[in-house]
């Protein structure tokens, strides 16, 4: 108030997520991270000066409001306990480690009280499945960073098939986007003397071979897109300069991104390369190279490459594909014939895998060495199906997993037909399911209960949007709750980029919010891929109001079956769910009395200079044309941030480390509302990324800092 194989396809399309610095303001020359901004928004900005990193300025702002919101939180008597509960949970001994299949061991990385940072660590099979796993450790970050006296965050590791001994290893510093990548021997367990080593950018690199690389980096001189991402991509040989590394392939700057990658099944065998242009962030140009030439793939713009099984090669499509005489629906999978696609990419003959029933769609895939297994929703329940071609056809059975839960693939072996699943939702922990035939399911592992559920129920109710459409949304509550009103209730959601929320066990949010009597809500909106691609691409660019819209009329539906009341009702969301909690807040201030915005998008008339914010121009529209200004302009939650306005006292959250969205979003809200006279809480992490928390103490630290705030506002009297 106021005051390849298919992994190996996806791992290859999959550019590193890191965003390139942030080019330099005259505001700030210190501040190598800071942004060029237009005069005019310059002049109308007061706090635009908080788009500066880590100027003195701009941090000794985040050090005071973070002192304000540690002492409004910190000292709250139920902070520590709430802490303790989600630190128990995170550090917890018997967490069922979650492994991957390799040729050198099943996999796992470990984060606990006494390896804060992680440790990687490989096992067998035999071991994995005893109470008592014994563990080799491969890499311990911990103490890779006390001796190199960086922050560093492990980001994964990619290994030369089949073998899977030469692996660069990636690690970015406080939890960045941007990463390094260094040449590790599985043999020794050590870097290797002189191996491959990439400076610090946005990007990825792939082996050929062990002394050739496919390198897709920040090479400079203009060599990454207006959205801080590769563009070329260069074939490194062992013992050269990597700036004397030829060029196979370049996109264009205006690109979202661009590069080359490797057409490689499971077995590892290479039949090519591939390239593609990512020209919006929805949208992209595939080519194969053909005698030396690249040769663009007769493809539509929202279709790819989704992988190699049974000697075909199988693509996605999220719009409707004429080829041929024949249409293909929206989220179908298709195949051809891999040599003669080899032979003819345009005109090898194509063939229907699959097509979604209504309220259907795909999750993703994974592979085996004989089978492909889609991950399906079905009305926002799992499935998963075993797909395979023979004689001539395709056939498919549905893998016998619980039903009314969200399931899919925990992981697959590229050399052998093992596959583990698993199954969870709100009030169940994961169940892990091992076949080592493909199909023959054999409980191995159940996670332990974290809070008491049996008292709590679930049940799935559906809102009706301004436009008519009707929005499910799952709630979780006690039995019996009194539908009066008075119930104290989170409510979630994301609605973008079509990635859909899920039931998954709630662990310290069951243990620290609904063990206190409290009820949660996940909203399936539209913007999200719950019921596939026209799902979000409904609500996209001159649509996209009707994100907002939906989460709003969830909220208004709480309230009109009393399952709660404006007092009670609290929204949480990170990044473009940040953005969705800003949105509603600020269009509907009287429904909410708590508003967490996490890692948020906030100015969206400005987002495209933010960090990493030209990517998201097919989302959202670019606010530099007039036309899509207007419909930016509707929501954008920082300029609706009004004096004249009453809202709740909002939570923002953000982090330094943040080179994606950039904290300035959720800093320059904090200031408006500041200025405005409003109440809010602020506060910054300096290390944690986009992704939060880098370690289990951190992590376990903002989340009892939430629930504290989530009480205070919701449950207080």
């Amino acid at each position: 108030m106021k005051s390849t194989s298919l992994r190996a396809i996806i791992a290859s399309l999959a550019v590193s997520v890191a965003s390139a610095p942030l080019l330099t303001s005259p505001l700030a020359a210190q501040d190598t991270n800071a942004v060029v901004e237009p005069e005019f928004e310059a002049e109308n900005d007061p706090f635009i000066w908080l788009e500066e990193t880590r100027s003195d300025r701009a941090l000794k702002w985040v050090e005071n409001e973070n002192e304000k919101t540690v002492a409004a939180l910190q000292t709250d008597p139920r902070f520590e306990e709430l802490k303790a509960e989600a630190l128990a949970i995170y550090d917890a001994e018997d967490r069922i480690p979650g492994v991957s299949f390799t040729p050198y061991g099943l996999v796992n990385f470990w984060q606990d009280a006494k390896n804060p940072k992680g440790i990687l660590r490989r096992t067998t099979l035999e071991s994995w499945r005893t109470d008592n796993p014994e563990w080799e450790t491969i890499l311990d970050v911990d103490a890779l960073a006390a001796a190199e006296g960086k922050e560093w965050v492990y980001g994964g590791m990619t290994c030369l098939p089949p073998a899977g001994t030469h692996c660069m290893v990636y690690l970015s510093d406080g939890g960045k986007d941007a990463s390094i990548a260094r040449e590790f021997d599985l043999d020794t367990l050590d870097f290797v003397d002189g191996g491959f080593e990439l400076p610090e950018s946005q990007g990825s690199a792939s082996w050929v071979d062990e002394d050739t690389l496919l390198v897709s980096r920040d090479f400079g001189d203009g060599t990454v897109t207006d959205s801080f991402y590769p563009f070329t991509t260069r074939v490194w040989k062992r013992g050269t300069a990597l700036e004397d590394a030829p060029e196979i392939f370049r996109g264009e700057k205006s690109d979202v991104s661009a590069g080359a990658y490797l057409l490689r099944d499971g077995e590892g065998t290479i039949h090519g390369r591939m390239a593609y242009r990512g020209v919006s962030f929805h949208e992209r140009e595939y080519f194969y190279e053909m005698d030396g030439e690249w040769v663009k793939l007769d493809l539509p713009a929202k279709a790819g490459p989704y992988g190699i099984i049974d000697g075909q090669i199988l693509f996605s499509t999220d719009v409707d594909w004429e080829t041929q005489g024949q249409t293909f629906p929206a989220d179908s999978l298709v195949s051809a014939d891999l040599e003669e696609w080899k032979a003819d990419p345009n005109g090898a003959t194509k063939t229907l895998v699959w097509k979604p029933a209504d309220r259907q769609t795909k999750r993703g895939a994974s592979s085996t060495k004989s089978s492909l297994y889609v991950s399906i929703l079905d009305n926002v329940r799992g499935q998963v199906l075993k797909f395979d071609y023979v004689d001539g056809a395709w056939t498919s059975q549905r893998i016998d997993l619980p039903e009314n839960a969200t399931v899919g693939v925990a992981t697959a072996s590229d050399e052998t037909d093992q596959i583990m699943f698993t199954s969870t939702d709100f009030l169940s922990p994961g169940t892990y399911y091992y076949a080592g035939n493909g199909v023959d399911l054999e409980v191995v592992k159940e996670s332990p209960e974290r809070f008491d559920a049996a008292d709590m129920d679930i049940e799935q109710f559906e809102a009706t949007s301004p436009d008519g459409t009707k929005i499910p949304y799952f709630l979780v509550k006690p039995k019996g709750m009194a539908m009066d009103g008075s119930t104290p209730l989170l409510m979630g959601g994301y609605g973008g980029f079509q990635v859909p929320r899920l039931p998954s066990y709630l662990g310290s949010t069951g243990k620290m919010w609904l063990e206190r009597g409290n009820a949660y809500v996940l909203a399936n909106i539209r913007g999200g891929g719950e019921f596939g691609p026209n799902w979000h691409q409904s609500a996209i660019r001159e649509n996209k109001q009707r994100t907002w819209d939906d989460f709003i009329a969830v909220g208004r539906d709480l309230v009109a079956r009393g399952i709660t009341s404006p007092e009670h009702l609290g929204v949480e969301g990170g990044s473009q769910g940040g953005l969705l909690v800003g949105t509603a807040f600020t269009q509907a201030p009287d429904l909410f009395n708590a508003a967490i915005v996490q890692i948020p998008l906030f100015d969206m008339l400005r987002y495209q200079y933010i960090g990493r914010g030209a990517s998201w121009i097919g989302e959202y529209g670019d606010p530099r044309i007039p036309e899509q200004r207007a419909w930016i302009e509707g929501y954008s939650p920082y300029q609706k941030l009004l004096e004249q306005k009453d809202y709740p006292r909002v939570f923002f959250v953000t982090s330094t480390a943040d080179d994606r969205t950039h904290p300035s979003h959720g800093r320059k809200a904090a200031a408006r509302m500041a200025a405005q006279g409003d109440d809010y809480l602020y506060y910054e992490d300096t290390k944690g990324g986009h992704s939060g928390g880098v370690d289990n103490e951190q992590r376990a630290t903002l989340r009892a800092m939430q629930i504290v705030y989530l009480l205070q506002q919701l449950a207080d009297d």
